[in-house]
C-alpha cells in the first residue's frame, strides 16, 4: 500500500478568474464591481495560490466599473503579494484592456484583438422625426445645462462641446492607467492612445502584451505540469436563467453582441 507523506510539497495553485462580457453597472452587463467583488475576493484568497491568472474576453464598456475591477485587482494582488497573469481570448478592448493592464503580465492568442485605448459616447436624435409627426417637446428646467444632449431637441454646439471635454478626461485617465501599470514596455507609437487596435503579436511589438500564449501551457511552465487550477466565474441563479429578466437579458444581449460586433466578433 502506497503511504501518503505529510511533508511532500504540495502541487502549487493557480486561480483563475473568467471576466467574460460587457462591462457595465447593475443588471446592463456581465461584468461589474459589484457581481466581481466576492469571485476576486475570495481567488486571491483561498487555498494561498501561486498566482491569480484572468481569462478576459470583453469589449469593453463602463469606464467607472472598469476602474473600480482593476483597482480592486491591483488592491487584492499588493495585499497577499500574489502575482496576476492576464490571458486574452477573442477580446481585450477599451475597457476590456483595462482590466487586462491590471495584470502584472499579458498574454494573448496570435488573432485576439487587443486595445482601443480610447472613450466613446453614442446616442441618436430624434428631434425631425417628432416635428414630422407633429409632436412638440416640452422640457421645463432649474439650469441650463440640465438637459444636455437630449436626443428629441436639436443638438446644440455647447453640449457637444461639453461632452468631448468630458470625454477627453476620461481618455486622459485610461491613458494614465496604461501608462503607469505598462511602464517601461510600451513603444514610442503615436497611435497607441487613438482607440487603435491590434492582434497577437503585433500587441507584443507595442507593448501591450508581454508575450503570445495560452493559459495552460504558460502556467506550466511557470508552475509545473502539476499545478492545479481552481476556477472562478459568475454564476447565475436558476430564477435568472429562467426568465425572471428574460426582457433585461434580452437588451443587455443586443448590447453586447453590438459591442463585440465593432471588432468583428
Amino acid at each position: 500500500m502506497k503511504r501518503l507523506n505529510p511533508f511532500a510539497k504540495k502541487a502549487p495553485t493557480v486561480a483563475v478568474v473568467r471576466l467574460q462580457g460587457m462591462i457595465a453597472a447593475g443588471g446592463r452587463g456581465q461584468l461589474n464591481d459589484a457581481i466581481l467583488a466576492p469571485l476576486l475576493e475570495k481567488a486571491f484568497a483561498k487555498g494561498k495560490p501561486a498566482a491569480v491568472a484572468l481569462e478576459i474576453n470583453s469589449p469593453g464598456g463602463s469606464p467607472v466599473q472598469s476602474a473600480l475591477i482593476g483597482s480592486r485587482i491591483r488592491r487584492l494582488a499588493e495585499e497577499k503579494n500574489i502575482p496576476v497573469i492576464a490571458f486574452v481570448e477573442d477580446v481585450a478592448a477599451s475597457g476590456g484592456y483595462w482590466l487586462a493592464a491590471a495584470a502584472d503580465e499579458i498574454y494573448a492568442d496570435e488573432s485576439s484583438v487587443v486595445g482601443s485605448i480610447g472613450v466613446i459616447s453614442a446616442g441618436f436624435g430624434a428631434n425631425v422625426f417628432l416635428s414630422r409627426q407633429g409632436i412638440e417637446r416640452r422640457v421645463y428646467t432649474a439650469g441650463e445645462s440640465k438637459s444636455m444632449l437630449d436626443p428629441f431637441k436639436p443638438e446644440q454646439a455647447e453640449d457637444v462641446a461639453r461632452l468631448k471635454r468630458m470625454l477627453e478626461q476620461i481618455h486622459q485617465n485610461f491613458i494614465a492607467h496604461v501608462q503607469s501599470r505598462r511602464d517601461g514596455k510600451l513603444a514610442d507609437n503615436d497611435d497607441l492612445f487613438t482607440g487603435e487596435i491590434w492582434i497577437g503579436s503585433q500587441a507584443k511589438e507595442v507593448g501591450l502584451i508581454d508575450e503570445v500564449g495560452h493559459l495552460v501551457p504558460v502556467l506550466k511552465a511557470r508552475f509545473g505540469d502539476k499545478v492545479k487550477l481552481r476556477r472562478y466565474g459568475i454564476k447565475r441563479s436558476m430564477w435568472q436563467r429562467f426568465g425572471a429578466s428574460l426582457a433585461q437579458d434580452a437588451v443587455s444581449g443586443i448590447e453586447e453582441r453590438a459591442q463585440f460586433a465593432r471588432f468583428g466578433l
